[in-house]
């Protein structure tokens, strides 16, 4: 029997960055449908009154150097500080809608995840973005054209609200059914749900 797994993102947060790397690895390995939910993660905190644990210089320290290499080790996968962090996802996120209707949302999520998370690059520059879509074999103008579409910024809008209504404070969240869990860290417990 598949189970399917809600996961509500931004590509800003380095934590969503190792939870879809985990996810790919659990659904090799599993019976695992997963729906990417794009959201900004910005309009979440606005929403419910939370803020990034950036915010607290010691944990950002203890964060960037401590715990996501840790997990990074634990999951085998790269993950390298981003100079440009934080980075405005606005149209990165708009961007992975429009990847959606276009039918490759999920080279483009890749791709966006690993040029913020691996590349280092400036995702908040839409050249940079341009270039890493091209070189990705996605049409980058299309893409870009498409994620301005005023329906496209509505569905962002739609999507951040839907999630703070069905409890979402901040990324990553997954939904197996009507069960939440917050934090790649509690991906344990996905895994264990999986098994049984």
């Amino acid at each position: 029997m598949r189970t399917a797994l809600d996961f509500y993102f931004d590509f800003g947060s380095p934590t969503a960055y190792l939870a879809h790397k985990r996810l790919g690895q659990l659904a090799a390995e599993y019976l695992l449908d997963i729906t990417y939910k794009p959201m900004l993660l910005g309009g979440v905190f606005k929403a419910t009154g939370n803020n990034s644990p950036i915010a607290i210089p010691a944990k950002r320290q203890y964060m960037m150097d401590h715990d996501l290499p840790r997990f990074a080790h634990r999951y085998a996968v790269k993950l390298n500080p981003n100079p440009y962090f934080p980075i405005n996802t606005l149209n990165l996120m708009r961007g992975a809608i429009a990847a959606q209707r276009l039918g490759c949302a999920q080279v483009f999520i890749n791709a966006m995840y690993d040029a913020v998370w691996v590349e280092e690059k400036n995702m908040g520059d839409t050249e940079t973005v341009a270039t890493t879509l091209t070189a990705h074999a996605l049409d980058a103008s299309a893409l870009l054209t498409l994620s301005q579409d005023p329906q496209i910024k509505s569905e962002l809008i739609a999507n951040t609200e839907a999630a703070v209504l069905r409890g979402i404070f901040g990324a990553p969240t997954f939904f197996i059914g009507d069960e939440m869990y917050f934090g790649q860290d509690r991906l344990d417990f996905i895994e264990e749900a999986l098994r049984s």
